[in-house]
């Protein structure tokens, strides 16, 4: 079963891409980030509108987003094939960026990549801060570990490679730079984006007593902001009721 045409786009055939995935999933491919995050957010408007049947997991990801948990209320109703074929005929609506508050991150940048970045970009290593604070940036998708949210927004320009040898440990609360993304690591853990910087509060960036459980997720506008290490204790911390889940 797949289908061609339809979700996230206002094109032809062959722009998008609806798989079974496993009995009860489907895995629906896009042509790019932003379609996919446009199609992610049809689905949480329609499912808030009640137009949506039950589905128990939506997960966006870079071009991808997963219907996970398609009820099959009777044997042999085949609810995932009937839902395969209303995603292949939806007309998604263009990405529409809401006019909301951005969550306010505070971040001393001075991360063992700095200066590598900076050369990336060509400017000086005091010019990192000031560019990359500037940019509107808003959460497309999360994974690799509970919290950590890939943003989007630093222009094609700003793009940096992973470094070519990864770290065994990257603290937790570090502020990284991969490919068209930034990324706070919600934990400690193994990574190979350039590090640049480091949030001086990681532990709330994922609170499992908090819902959503996540600081950054899909669709929150995010705003980096330079805080200098002695005051940085003095920035009150991201505030969590800032955050909607939906779009």
């Amino acid at each position: 079963m797949s289908g061609t045409g339809g979700p996230g786009s206002p094109g032809g055939p062959g722009e998008s891409r609806v798989l079974p995935a496993g009995p009860h999933a489907l895995l629906v491919e896009l042509p790019d980030g932003e379609h996919a995050e446009a199609f992610h957010a049809e689905l949480l408007r329609r499912r808030e509108r009640g137009e949506l049947p039950a589905v128990r997991d939506i997960v966006p990801a870079a071009r991808t987003v997963l219907l996970d948990g398609i009820a099959e209320r009777t044997p042999g109703s085949r609810a995932r094939d009937r839902l395969a074929r209303e995603l292949a005929s939806w007309r998604v609506e263009p990405l529409r960026r809401e006019d909301r508050e951005a969550v306010e991150v505070p971040v001393i940048y001075d991360g063992p990549d700095l200066d590598e970045v900076a050369r990336l970009w060509g400017v000086g290593a005091d010019e990192v801060a000031a560019l990359h604070s500037r940019t509107a940036f808003r959460v497309a998708f999360c994974g690799f570990a509970p919290g950590f949210g890939y943003l989007t927004g630093l222009p094609e320009r700003l793009h940096v490679p992973r470094r070519t040898t990864p770290r065994t440990r990257v603290r937790a609360g570090a502020v990284a730079l991969a490919g068209p993304y930034t990324g706070v690591y919600p934990r400690p853990s193994p990574g190979g984006w350039q590090l640049v910087g480091r949030m001086p509060d990681p532990e709330v960036l994922w609170d499992p007593g908090r819902d959503p459980a996540a600081l950054l997720v899909p669709g929150t506008p995010v705003r980096f902001v330079p805080v200098e290490a002695g005051a940085a204790a003095a920035l009150p911390a991201p505030r969590a009721g800032d955050i909607r889940a939906d779009m």
